[in-house]
């Protein structure tokens, strides 16, 4: 079984930064199709960060500059720097990894942004 578990989530205040982690478990050997994606409440799920074509990076248009994407290919994990937190960052983070054609989910993390 493989699974994804993320971490780092919680309740910061505008202006903050958090670090998210995304660890791949079980029988996995590359994290190379690796992405974040946000749910806020009421809201879809929509696209944060993520990779591409090996070492490049794409990011919503709502994070850029602010968010960085990055991964350790051997302890088979993404992070996810949020740096000047805005309230309307808050919502639930998950990480997907594609693997073999299928689509790997975590369960999320929560991150609040407030005041």
């Amino acid at each position: 079984q493989v699974q994804l578990v993320e971490s780092g989530g919680g309740l910061v205040q505008p202006g903050g930064s958090l670090r998210l982690s995304c660890e791949a478990s079980g029988r996995i050997f590359s994290i190379d199709n690796m992405g974040w994606y946000r749910q806020a409440p009421g809201k879809q799920r929509e696209f944060i960060a993520g990779f591409y074509g090996g070492r490049n990076t794409r990011y919503a248009e709502s994070v850029q500059g602010r968010f960085t994407i990055s991964r350790d290919n051997y302890k088979k994990t993404a992070y996810l720097q949020m740096n000047s937190l805005k309230p309307e960052d808050t919502g639930l983070y998950s990480c997907k990894l594609v693997v073999y054609g299928v689509e790997l989910w975590g369960n999320g993390t929560l991150v609040t942004v407030s005041s």
